[in-house]
């Protein structure tokens, strides 16, 4: 079994093997007998060996190449009887030819013996391409779960890069530096906003889920420091419903949303940056004006693809982005831990 892009295939090694097993098998029965020469005793292991062969492909053919998702174990009563009936109509054919060769024997009870014969192995060769299919279909649940949690890591190791994101720090440093050097009374508030943002970035990093009340509680911290950095050129609006906070949302979420707004835009006071982020439907919005940077470095798009990304494994509501020539606008489905949400 060598699965190749969620495509079920079979080793020719395990067919072949298997229906030359099948051949000695089938013709044990055949040795016992006295009077059975060799050249009949070939073609009786010839027999089961071509039989064998048409069921293992036949059966494979009849497979789709599935992937994980693909398998309808309701299908599988109809399965076995189509290659039941095939399986029959072969061996009817084998069996006629086998006739012309020793018509010494009748043909009735040589046609029910290999009837027989070919149902009990037809039904060997099903059970067995089904059960490699289920070792195959846990394998590839195993590896679809391993690359969920890789993904998940990566999206971490990705946040993790932003939420201590050495240019963010020496920013926000510099800032607090300009604040004590002009004796600005905001400046102790500056420093319990920094350190409260950078204590839930290191309490929340492993967190898959937070509320989204919690998110922007922390965003507001996240927001106050902006403002000192960027005064009346940064503006922010956030207009959520006490029933949308208890909603969950992927940690840093929206910070890594404001944060790529700022670093694509002109942020200034002459060309404010307004953010608003507002409810619409059962969707949360994030939306900023859009006043491109003349030279910007280009994009990624990794924290956006974290993002949706992170989305996928909560929901199978999509993440949408909307850019036009005015706004930029990203919307988050509103996901709830109960059900009667």
């Amino acid at each position: 079994m060598q699965p190749n892009r969620n495509t079920f295939t079979v080793s020719p090694k395990i067919i072949w093997l298997s229906s030359i097993f099948m051949a000695i098998l089938a013709s044990i029965p055949k040795v016992l007998q006295i009077n059975i020469t060799k050249s009949e005793l070939a073609v009786d292991a010839g027999m089961a060996f071509i039989y064998t062969l048409f069921i293992w492909y036949y059966n494979l053919y009849c497979l789709p190449k599935f992937s994980i998702s693909g398998n309808n174990q309701n299908q599988l009563p109809k399965k076995l009887i189509l290659s039941l009936i095939s399986g029959t109509i072969f061996m009817a054919l084998i069996v006629a030819l086998y006739h012309l060769i020793f018509s010494h024997y009748q043909f009735l009870p040589m046609f029910l013996m290999y009837q027989f014969r070919g149902i009990l192995i037809n039904l060997t060769i099903f059970l067995l391409i089904h059960f490699i299919y289920q070792s195959y279909d846990t394998q590839q649940v195993k590896l679809q779960l391993e690359k969920i949690k890789t993904d998940n890591l990566n999206a971490q190791y990705e946040l993790l890069k932003q939420q201590v994101n050495p240019h963010f720090l020496f920013n926000s440093l510099n800032t607090l530096k300009s604040m004590i050097d002009v004796h600005d009374s905001q400046a102790s508030d500056f420093v319990v906003k920094l350190s409260s943002f950078y204590r839930f970035s290191l309490e929340s990093r492993r967190e898959n889920v937070v509320s989204l009340d919690k998110e922007i509680a922390i965003l507001e911290a996240y927001t106050f420091l902006l403002k000192s950095r960027f005064e009346d050129g940064f503006r922010i609006e956030i207009s959520i419903s006490d029933k949308s906070r208890k909603s969950i949302i992927p940690p840093f979420t929206m910070q890594l949303l404001i944060e790529n707004s700022i670093k694509h835009n002109i942020v200034s006071l002459n060309k404010p940056i307004h953010i608003s982020i507002f409810e619409d439907d059962n969707d949360l919005v994030i939306r900023n004006n859009i006043q491109p940077k003349k030279n910007v470095e280009q994009s990624s798009g990794i924290g956006l693809d974290n993002i949706k990304g992170r989305y996928a494994h909560l929901t199978d509501q999509h993440v949408k982005v909307i850019h036009d020539k005015e706004f930029f606008i990203v919307k988050l489905p509103l996901i709830y831990e109960y059900s009667h949400y």
